[in-house]
């Protein structure tokens, strides 16, 4: 069974991962992209050490461009990884994440004695991958289990590293061309919409306004709603973007058979309740985003709508300091024993964060706060 998100952890984790993108956007240098990727990781997440290897052009091995943490050469026993050896050069050929949090026990693992005695438990390896050519794999070893919060952060990180990594690539091909272009493309994140239509696939998408750069928590909620929509069947969708939001609508067309069975089998048997139960995972964090998420009461369609935010602070220390302690999953009793206060004291304060942020929910407030730039 699935564990199920924390979306005040998840909510944080992406904040941070939009950090870590901050750090190599607009940079042109693979293995500075691999570097800050793995840096941030480890910075950011107290991970044991974070790698990165990169594709060769003949595209038989895998080279270690990058590592962060416990270990920083690139030249060891693991610098050149043929395609399909080892669990990095696997991940590579079949193009499928592996996850463990207990690494020692795990068969494919050459020395346990190693992890035993550096109490590496954690373990992701993900490859980095772009529409279905890998260009690298990373991977993240930690002292302690990984969250299913840390998980789902680290695979959206690895699609935007993967893209950054391969507009490095064309750069470097092409840059004998690139200097009569008044602009240059491969340095900007790949827009959201072409990232939409590679996961709909031939499913139809319109885009209406002008694109703009998001954060990776917006860009989490629209890229697992095309997930979601892509498994369902056909559908016809339109991402709008406003002076004041960002909205995606869509419409199941042609639902499949996996899904008619899916819907035949679900307790209710209602196509409203069915698709609402599909979309329960980002119900709370979208409503925390301040926004909101509609589903038609006789139709299968449905619109997501996200609010564009920038406001000055409004927050006291001892309110930033609880938000903070809140960005760690801690209940109002955890927060109190930790400050030395009651736990009426606690929900005083934070009533009065929701009232000056205007904000529906602790997640809704934890949101603003973070976009905002308030919390570390």
């Amino acid at each position: 069974m699935a564990e199920v998100l924390n979306p005040t952890k998840l909510l944080f984790d992406l904040h941070r991962g939009t950090e870590i993108a901050e750090t190599f956007s607009g940079c042109l240098e693979p293995e500075v992209i691999a570097l800050r990727v793995t840096n941030g990781i480890v910075e950011r997440f107290d991970c044991a050490f974070a790698r990165i290897w990169l594709l060769e052009p003949d595209r038989t091995y895998l080279k270690l461009v990058a590592s962060s943490g416990m270990y920083t050469r690139t030249d060891g026993r693991f610098a050149k990884v043929p395609i399909g050896a080892y669990k990095v050069g696997k991940i590579a050929q079949n193009r499928v994440s592996f996850l463990s949090n207990n690494l020692a026990d795990e068969t494919w693992v050459g020395d346990r004695h190693w992890a035993i005695t550096n109490n590496i438990l954690g373990f992701a390896g993900y490859p980095l991958e772009i529409k279905g050519r890998v260009v690298g794999v990373l991977a993240a070893f930690s002292h302690h289990k990984m969250p299913p919060e840390f998980l789902e952060f680290l695979r959206m990180l690895c699609t935007i590293a993967a893209i950054a990594i391969d507009s490095a690539f064309n750069h470097q091909q092409e840059k004998q061309s690139w200097q009569a272009l008044d602009r240059h493309p491969w340095q900007e994140r790949t827009a959201l919409s072409d990232r939409l239509a590679d996961i709909l696939h031939s499913h139809r998408l319109t885009l209406v306004g002008t694109e703009r750069s998001l954060d990776l928590t917006l860009e989490y909620v629209f890229l697992r709603t095309a997930e979601i929509l892509n498994k369902i069947g056909g559908a016809y969708c339109r991402l709008i973007y406003a002076d004041t939001a960002i909205s995606l609508e869509a419409i199941v067309a042609t639902p499949t058979a996996q899904t008619n069975n899916a819907l035949h089998n679900h307790p209710h048997n209602h196509p409203q309740i069915w698709l609402r139960s599909l979309f329960h995972e980002l119900f709370v964090i979208i409503s925390s985003l301040g926004g909101t998420i509609d589903i038609h009461s006789t139709e299968l369609q449905i619109a997501i709508m996200i609010p564009f935010i920038k406001e000055t602070n409004p927050l006291s220390e001892r309110e930033l300091e609880m938000m903070q302690l809140l960005t760690q999953g801690l209940r109002d009793r955890d927060i109190a024993q930790q400050l030395i206060i009651s736990e009426s004291t606690v929900k005083f304060h934070i009533n009065n964060i929701l009232a000056k942020l205007k904000a529906r929910t602790r997640f809704q407030a934890l949101h603003l706060a973070m976009v905002n730039g308030w919390l570390q």
